[in-house]
């Protein structure tokens, strides 16, 4: 049944964390919220942005009770939902949507969508995802370790770019170099990967190697890290010893004349 009282819930997608990168209405949603609802690490992030409203902060690993309590709010009051990049995306718009559908509650919401990491990494490295890719996440926090080395299998055999998400921890550091393992049995050791970490944060850090150099990176893959390894198109521009970026030809050049 439609709940009483003026409350509206935003889901609100950030991008990587620099104002810049935000889109307008996620600016107007978190303009318009009384309350401001997320983990503490993209709160901060936020800054000024967010001066002056009622800030909930909450931990990696309360995601079920942080929805649920945005929900509460958001029945008399006007809250944003704050996610990194965006929200649909490894974010928090599914376990928000998920509730109020489990719950039948009828109450406003928006999601406002974000730039992903995808995006933030691909456009750091020039073009590598002109096309078609696969997106992934080695978290096995809500997903068997099985079901991510199947999917693993199944993106990289198809010859297309494929985005490791958080693919890197303390209480998993072996996930990475697996991922890159199944990556050799469909690529060649040229394939291009890049690796940054923080995009459009302090402390960003770019590096394109190749799959056969990865195991000397590895250190510097975590979980402020995006990886994105190449199809089989995939290249290093370069201009003499000077690496410019990462194409993946999405077809002209079979086509026309350039």
């Amino acid at each position: 049944m439609p709940l009483p009282g003026k409350g509206r819930l935003f889901i609100v997608g950030i991008g990587p964390g620099n104002p810049a990168q935000l889109t307008s209405r996620a600016g107007e949603a978190l303009a318009l919220a009384e309350y401001i609802i997320g983990n503490d690490t993209y709160l901060d992030q936020l800054g000024p942005l967010i001066r002056g409203k009622k800030i909930i902060t909450s931990s990696m690993g309360k995601e079920v009770e942080r929805a649920q309590r945005s929900i509460e709010l958001a029945r008399e009051g006007i809250v944003a939902m704050v996610s990194g990049g965006d929200a649909g995306i490894y974010g928090m718009a599914g376990i928000v949507l998920e509730i109020l559908e489990h719950e039948g509650i009828d109450l406003p919401w928006e999601v406002v969508p974000g730039i992903t990491a995808s995006q933030a990494a691909a456009s750091l490295l020039g073009s590598p995802l002109s096309g078609d890719f696969a997106t992934i996440s080695l978290s096995d926090l809500l997903t068997p370790p099985k079901v991510i080395e199947r999917r693993l299998h199944a993106a990289f055999s198809m010859g297309i770019p494929v985005v490791l998400y958080n693919p890197r921890s303390r209480g998993r550091p072996h996930n990475f170099a697996q991922a890159m393992e199944i990556a050799g049995k469909y690529r060649l050791g040229t394939t291009p990967v890049g690796i940054v970490r923080n995009a459009y944060r302090d402390g960003e850090e770019i590096i394109i190697t190749t799959l056969g150099a990865i195991a000397a990176s590895e250190e510097k893959v975590d979980m402020h890290t995006t990886v994105i390894v190449g199809g089989e198109e995939s290249r290093i521009w370069r201009e003499g010893e000077d690496v410019k970026g990462i194409i993946t030809p999405r077809g002209y050049h079979r086509k026309y004349l350039y």
